[in-house]
């Protein structure tokens, strides 16, 4: 089963618009809980869910700005820092998500793949 507790940063697309996202989530078992922050008007929402092996699920619903629920689902890479999926408010709104772990591990990865570009780049020219 994947882990899913830390801070994720994400992207999810309505109408072709992208919204970026922070998350925060702490896993117990296969259920979790944790909050979300829109970069738009729509704020913070509070998030339940499950992890069932690298599947993901998970509800969020808005604490000001919108009644409605909006019920995520989707895959957790083998690695669990990277997840993506289908989002939908009942059969009328629906789009695309992602989201990539936060925090120092993805500063890590980034100097990792440039420190493997760079040895690349060196030995191509010798």
């Amino acid at each position: 089963m994947a882990d899913v507790s830390g801070n994720w940063l994400g992207t999810y697309w309505q109408d072709e618009m992208p919204t970026r996202f922070e998350a925060a989530f702490v896993q117990s078992g296969n259920a979790f809980t944790g909050s979300i922050l829109d970069d738009n008007y729509l704020g913070e929402a509070t998030v339940n869910g499950d992890v069932i092996g690298r599947s993901i699920s998970f509800i969020k619903r808005y604490l000001v700005t919108s009644y409605a629920p909006v019920t995520y689902t989707g895959t957790i890479s083998q690695n669990e820092d990277y997840m993506q999926g289908k989002w939908n408010i009942g059969s009328r709104y629906s789009g695309s998500w992602e989201a990539r772990r936060n925090g120092d591990n993805l500063i890590v990865d980034l100097q990792t793949r440039l420190e493997k570009e760079t040895l690349l780049t060196t030995s191509k020219n010798l």
